[in-house]
């Protein structure tokens, strides 16, 4: 019975190896890597450890469920349609990242700069975002029931016909969001910024 080869783990990190697509990497520690632009399409990174990696333009439309990805540097990255369920993104830098249609539910992204971010979508069930920066971000569709934007900056934002059922918007800036066919039941508007939105009381 013949055996995969062995992943030569030292030359990944060293971003020697541009086609890791259908790898398996759960679990797998590459933390700081120079992983730029490398593809990994539909492989299993499970648990992988990717803190404080460079994945500036790498293909990640892949399972990293729980993912650590704290601190990488995820500009340009492509992560439509992926499984980030439970991935960590504190600190990580995510400029002009596509994450429409992704899996998101329980991950955490509070305090980041996801100004302009395609989300088109994507499942953020109970996603902690509390503190980060949305403005102008594309949001439609998504659903973010349960979802934690305490003091999110959702300037105008797209949320046409996002699920925002239960989720906390206190403290949040909506200034001028779009909220067209958007479900709002048990939505939290504690000292939440509306005007400009269909919600405005003032309006």
């Amino acid at each position: 019975m013949s055996h995969p080869p062995r992943l030569d783990l030292p030359a990944i990190a060293a971003g020697k190896i541009r086609n890791l697509s259908h790898t398996h990497l759960a679990g797998v520690d590459l933390s700081g890597a120079n992983l730029a632009g490398v593809d990994f399409s539909q492989s299993n990174l499970m648990g992988i450890n990717l803190a404080g990696a460079n994945l500036q333009w790498a293909i990640l439309r892949a399972n990293l469920r729980g993912a650590d990805l704290t601190g990488a540097n995820l500009v340009g990255a492509d992560l439509r349609n992926a499984d980030l369920r439970g991935a960590i993104f504190l600190e990580a830098q995510m400029r002009e990242v596509s994450l429409a249609g992704a899996f998101l539910a329980g991950s955490i992204l509070s305090h980041l700069d996801l100004s302009g971010i395609d989300l088109r979508g994507a499942d953020l069930r109970g996603a902690v975002l509390v503190g980060a920066c949305l403005q102008g971000a594309d949001l439609s569709g998504a659903n973010l029931s349960g979802a934690d934007l305490s003091r999110t900056d959702l300037e105008e934002a797209l949320l046409n016909g996002a699920w925002l059922r239960g989720t906390n918007l206190s403290q949040a800036s909506l200034f001028c969001a779009q909220l067209d066919s958007t479900d709002c039941s048990g939505t939290i508007f504690s000292q939440t910024r509306l005007a400009g939105t269909p919600l405005d009381s003032q309006g």
